[in-house]
């Protein structure tokens, strides 16, 4: 016979208990009866999957040993996923949730909040991702550290260790190193505006070639002012390369990814400003050698081309080009002789011939044969028996010797040349 189960859990009895399951359901109901809530705790278990809907997270009390589950859903992860970690102080604000197939309570997060130092960081955080927008971090902007500077400024607290660090291991590299120090806070309120003064204040001096900013670690609430925007800004805009030596390898504020060079330790970022002065003379040590066995080797290298060149015929017998080209000179001579000898031969024959001509041709030539040349007493000569007249005076050349004649008388007639050749004068 069935019994009726009772309606409330004081009814309940050994003989008539409840089922489990009405157990789950009745406190799955009484529970989602329950207002939303603010819940403050430390996380101290934290779940987030890329690609999942659902982020879980253990809190617990920040007094007692009180746990519970919280799942979140991405949105309300979203705008603390980068810094929220284990042993982060939250506040969340959530729903109470009974599953009833595992009897487990959790809470349904809407919103989560870091607070105290979690939300410092948060805030960082997200001045980080502005600034790394706009460029400030970029590599483009670093400065190359100068190799000897001719004044290091430095930036710490008065009378800290981190001062001591880096003056003592600079100057034990380079004991020329030189300081322009200033004193400013290394934490609190004071130090942000103190610190941008400072390095604006050296970045103007003309011989500051490089500027460290130290601190030499601490706690991270200690560290925050060093991502203050205002060191950031004084830091990115300083024409002189700036070193941040802050915390440790764990520590990251914003200055170290603005600065130029970011160092470990204040000891890191004395050994990075300033040479070390026995590695640089055995390194110039070692190139003298270097440049003294090259020119060794060198002048080896010219005296053996040297010494090949000496033993080349010409050197062992110098006048043996000149008897080369004296001979060449004697047979151009030779060959020169016997055409000028040839060219003359041919221009002698050539003048025979003509003078030949000349005196085949010549009135001398003419004469010896039996003719004369008549000319008056102003020596033109007569070619036309029209030209005389009886009783002009003339005058015969022959071949040998002339005459002197006067016309009694002119035929003008034409006559053969045999005529004329017998009538000659």
């Amino acid at each position: 016979m069935n019994q009726s189960l009772p309606r409330l859990a004081a009814e309940t009895t050994r003989e008539n208990p409840w089922p489990l399951r009405l157990l789950s359901e009745k406190m799955k109901g009484y529970i989602e009866k329950m207002s939303p809530v603010w819940i403050e705790g430390e996380v101290v278990e934290l779940k987030i999957r890329p690609g999942q809907k659902m982020s879980f997270l253990t809190l617990r009390d920040l007094e007692g040993d009180a746990h519970i589950s919280v799942a979140l859903w991405p949105n309300a992860i979203m705008p603390v996923k980068d810094t929220l970690e284990p042993g982060s102080r939250v506040v969340v604000y959530a729903r109470p949730t009974f599953w009833e197939r595992s009897g487990s309570l959790q809470l349904q997060g809407a919103q989560i909040h870091l607070q105290g130092l979690g939300e410092m960081l948060a805030r960082i955080e997200q001045l980080r991702q502005d600034l790394a927008a706009k460029g400030i971090f970029d590599e483009a902007h670093k400065k190359p550290l100068p190799f000897i500077p001719r004044t290091i400024g430095l930036i710490c607290g008065e009378g800290a260790k981190a001062e001591q660090d880096v003056l003592v291991n600079a100057r034990n590299r380079w004991p020329g190193a030189k300081f322009t120090i200033r004193h400013t806070y290394v934490q609190g309120d004071r130090c942000a505006p103190t610190v941008a003064a400072a390095i604006a204040e050296l970045d103007a001096l003309e011989d500051v070639d490089v500027i460290i900013v130290t601190r030499g670690g601490g706690a991270v609430a200690d560290l925050l002012p060093f991502s203050d925007e205002r060191i950031v800004m004084a830091a990115y805009q300083a024409k002189t390369p700036i070193v941040s030596a802050i915390g440790h390898e764990t520590d990251c504020p914003l200055l170290d990814l603005v600065a130029d060079y970011r160092a470990s330790t204040p000891t890191d970022a004395a050994r990075k400003v300033v040479p070390d002065l026995l590695q640089e003379q055995e390194s110039l040590s070692q190139i003298m050698d270097r440049a003294k066995s090259l020119l060794l080797n060198r002048i080896k290298n010219e005296q053996e081309a040297l010494s090949e060149i000496r033993q080349r015929p010409i050197f062992a017998s110098p006048a043996a080009i000149i008897d080369t080209h004296a001979e060449e000179i004697t047979r151009a001579k030779t060959v020169l002789n016997e055409r000028i000898a040839k060219r003359v031969e041919v221009e002698n024959a050539t003048l025979k011939g003509l003078s030949l001509q000349l005196q085949a041709l010549s009135p001398q030539s003419i004469l010896e044969r039996g003719y004369a040349v008549i000319r008056r007493p102003d020596r033109n000569v007569i070619t036309d028996a029209k030209e005389l007249k009886k009783g002009d005076l003339i005058e015969g050349m022959l071949a040998q010797g002339s005459f002197v004649g006067q016309i009694i008388g002119a035929q003008t007639a034409n006559i053969s040349r045999e005529q004329a050749g017998s009538n000659q004068l």
